[in-house]
């Protein structure tokens, strides 16, 4: 089961929908930052993960961008910024 990385950004217009937002994709992220999270996740997972965002936005108001990112590319940090790495386990709640 291969893994890929990827970045999913969002901005959600309401507050209550922006903590659902949140909760469903932290349970996805290896790491992350208030609207960006870093997520490994295989082809399943991807679809779940769009399939479950696209049922908690309101498609008129808020806006959700997926980037896959390339394995071979090279990441540039700043600050205390870590690389991504896919970790040895998931643990899942």
């Amino acid at each position: 089961m291969e893994r890929t990385l990827y970045i999913v950004a969002y901005d959600i217009s309401d507050e209550r929908r922006l903590n659902r937002v949140r909760q469903f994709l932290k349970a996805f992220s290896t790491g992350g930052q208030k609207s960006v999270y870093e997520c490994f996740l295989t082809e399943g997972e991807l679809r779940e993960v769009w399939s479950g965002l696209n049922e908690l936005i309101d498609h008129e108001q808020d806006k959700v961008h997926c980037f896959r990112l390339d394995a071979h590319s090279r990441v540039h940090t700043l600050g205390i910024a870590v690389p991504p790495r896919d970790p040895d386990f998931f643990c899942f709640g």
